[in-house]
């Protein structure tokens, strides 16, 4: 069920009736889900070298922006060590993404339906190389106007850079546009670069803040409603 935000900003934006041309969507998490396998290729990783990964305090960390070496860290384990074994979590993440299913049900027939109302494109913290083993057979990408990865811009989410790369790149205004994202850092990245954000649910991010969205969506199909609301 879609719940919309009430807050000023929102009102506002609502009361001048604003167009939706264009949708920036965030990818692992919305798009594809691959949460669970990058905490799993961590977990692997340092168990390795005998470190158990506390998944409750993975997911704060992940909330920080610390991620998957903060407790290694605080145990006193060496940036050596942790280089080394984040070399074994990538090839881990990697094999998953060849072999786990990581499909979201429903997610290319929304992307179908609106692809008749509204230009779109994915801007991602993901690394190339994660993002083009994940489409090597998948059929998201035809929807796409372009794709934005972690090598594209400098400064990640919670900046504003890499969503204000996306609109530069569409030629769209904040008011025309809407970011879709599952996590808090991408959605202070959006309210930093001035355009709502609708966030989807994830149970990997599920207890981050999320009081600045415009809306709180269970499933991407949601997003249709959003848009043909503003026609």
């Amino acid at each position: 069920m879609t719940l919309p935000i009430q807050s000023e900003h929102v009102l506002a934006r609502r009361g001048s009736r604003d167009l939706r041309k264009y949708i920036l969507f965030d990818h692992d998490g919305v798009l594809v889900d691959t949460e669970l396998w990058y905490y799993k290729a961590g977990e692997r990783a340092l168990a390795d070298i005998g470190f158990i990964l506390d998944k409750d305090q993975y997911l704060q960390d992940m909330n920080l922006g610390s991620g998957t070496w903060a407790q290694a860290r605080a145990a006193g384990i060496d940036e050596r060590t942790i280089s080394k074994q984040r070399k074994a979590r990538d090839d881990y993440y990697q094999q998953y993404l060849r072999t786990e299913s990581i499909e979201i049900e429903g997610v290319i027939d929304t992307l179908a339906e609106l692809s008749q109302y509204v230009r779109m494109a994915i801007v991602t913290t993901a690394k190339r190389v994660d993002f083009e083993i994940i489409h090597e057979k998948r059929d998201i990408r035809q929807f796409m106007d372009f794709v934005l990865v972690r090598e594209d811009y400098e400064f990640a989410k919670p900046h504003p850079e890499p969503y204000l790369a996306g609109l530069e790149r569409l030629g769209a205004t904040q008011e025309e546009t809407l970011v879709v994202e599952d996590s808090s850092r991408g959605l202070s990245s959006a309210v930093a670069a001035g355009i709502d954000c609708a966030v989807v649910h994830h149970d990997f991010t599920q207890l981050q803040d999320f009081s600045r969205a415009s809306y709180r969506i269970d499933t991407l199909a949601e997003l249709t409603d959003i848009i043909l609301d503003t026609f």
